[in-house]
């Protein structure tokens, strides 16, 4: 059979290529190895701007905490870190949207789960998401995970959830604005430090 001539090699690829069909490189193999410094460690964290949970209106809050654990695993994905508590907004400073004030109360633990590391970047997502949001009279619980990426030489964990992370599992007076069928997302960032202390604990991943 008549080999494939140079030009229709180069056909064929950039074909490929523009279909989103696997010319690239494949990516490296998966961490299942999750080192935490120290583990096990408790943790506080505190928001960097502000939080911003949008379902389909934004509802922001300027102030929001968390706590809990962070301990070495294994496997992919592994959880590496659980949340025992996270607050939104405080009495001074409530979370606001053009519906009213909004409180939120967290059905925890939540969990902070690593996918792939990357040159001190985890990534992967904040699991186990619980949470009933009331913002004046409409009141919806938000359930699923949202995408998120830890940062070993910031302490940053970066919220950033895309559409279809979370779902909205119930509704009520909330008109058309708020349904089972909105597609919620949770986006803000949080500075990470062992409890009591300005230490900046570390997750590295790897497959010895």
């Amino acid at each position: 059979m008549k080999k494939p001539s140079t030009r229709t090699a180069l056909v064929l690829g950039a074909a490929a290529a523009a279909f989103g069909i696997a010319v690239a490189p494949a990516s490296a193999v998966p961490s299942t190895v999750w080192t935490v410094t120290p583990s096990p460690a408790n943790y506080t964290a505190t928001n960097s701007g502000n939080i911003v949970l949008t379902a389909n209106i934004p509802m922001t809050c300027t102030t929001s905490t968390a706590s809990g654990t962070m301990q070495s695993t294994t496997g992919n994905p592994a959880t590496v870190a659980s949340i025992a508590a996270v607050n939104f907004g405080s009495g001074s400073a409530p979370c606001t949207s053009v519906l009213g004030n909004v409180t939120t109360v967290a059905t925890v633990p939540w969990t902070v789960v690593g996918q792939d590391y990357n040159a001190g970047v985890t990534t992967g997502y904040v699991g186990n998401v619980n949470a009933k949001v009331t913002a004046g009279a409409c009141v919806f619980t938000v359930t699923g995970k949202a995408s998120a990426t830890y940062t070993n030489s910031t302490g940053i964990l970066a919220v950033n959830s895309v559409s279809g992370d979370l779902a909205v599992a119930s509704a009520s007076g909330c008109g058309t604005v708020v349904t089972t069928s909105t597609k919620p997302t949770f986006k803000g960032n949080y500075a990470v430090k062992l409890s009591g202390t300005s230490t900046i604990p570390t997750i590295v991943g790897s497959n010895p």
